[in-house]
């Protein structure tokens, strides 16, 4: 419970946005045209539709992503990146990897990664055996 709250303070003291907000933006950076439905970006940041209308929001203040109807269905918006949002993406990535590092994988043995991996995995098959987005990212 304490882990994300250590990655949110590094990520306002060093990038001026919060977890969730980079979360949304990392997810928008590695997806082909760097856009997805908002639907199923909030299933992928684990966010509800508000809170993910919000945080985007915010960052279309900050130009970094923008909205655009979804022209393959007009019943769906797309959550864009833009150049400047990946820009941050780039330039926000080397610290918040740092701290993951930090927090997570320093203090494991050199074969704890790899058991780690396997132990989540168990849990969020029994937490959600198909997924929430199948195919989008497995467990």
């Amino acid at each position: 419970m304490r882990l994300p709250g250590e990655l949110d303070t590094q990520l306002q003291r060093d990038a001026g946005i919060n977890l969730f907000e980079y979360m949304i933006m990392a997810a928008l950076s590695l997806r082909p045209e760097r856009r997805l439905r908002m639907s199923l970006l909030a299933a992928i940041s684990e966010g509800s539709l508000p809170r993910l209308s919000q945080a985007i929001g915010r960052l279309e203040k900050r130009g970094w992503v923008r909205r655009s109807p979804d022209p393959e269905d007009g019943r769906y918006t797309l959550a864009i990146l833009t150049d400047e949002g990946l820009d941050k993406v780039v330039a926000t990535a080397p610290g918040h990897v740092a701290e993951v590092r930090r927090l997570v994988f320093d203090p494991l043995t050199k074969a704890q990664p790899r058991q780690l991996h396997d132990i989540c995995g168990r849990i969020m098959r029994t937490i959600d055996p198909d997924g929430p987005y199948p195919g989008v990212r497995p467990y």
